[in-house]
């Protein structure tokens, strides 16, 4: 399990990379991945690609990353399987964040 971000080459949207279990384990790693970008100057994508499950610990994180995240709070969750949009979805997560 790890975390990875990216920059885009404009500078404007970070995109955090989930590899594995979606938990408390990679608290640290995740909040890390934004806490270095200033607050409100970037927007987020989560790219859930290769995340295995997410638990509620991990919900936490993604609010916590859309309070970070530009003005519009706009935070996109990207690529997640059928387990992770219907936790997303259990959890009314597709009406605060952007899933695709």
């Amino acid at each position: 399990m790890s975390i990875t971000s990216s920059e885009s080459s404009d500078g404007k949207v970070v995109t955090i990379s989930v590899d594995g279990r979606f938990d408390f384990a990679v608290h640290q790693q995740f909040m890390l991945a934004f806490k270095d970008h200033p607050r409100g100057e970037k927007e987020f994508v989560v790219d859930l690609e290769n995340a295995e499950y997410m638990d509620s610990s991990a919900l936490g994180m993604l609010l916590q990353l859309r309070d970070h995240g530009a003005q519009s709070g706009e935070v996109k969750l990207v690529n997640g399987g059928k387990v992770i949009r219907e936790i997303l979805h259990i959890a009314n997560f597709d009406k605060l964040f952007q899933v695709a």
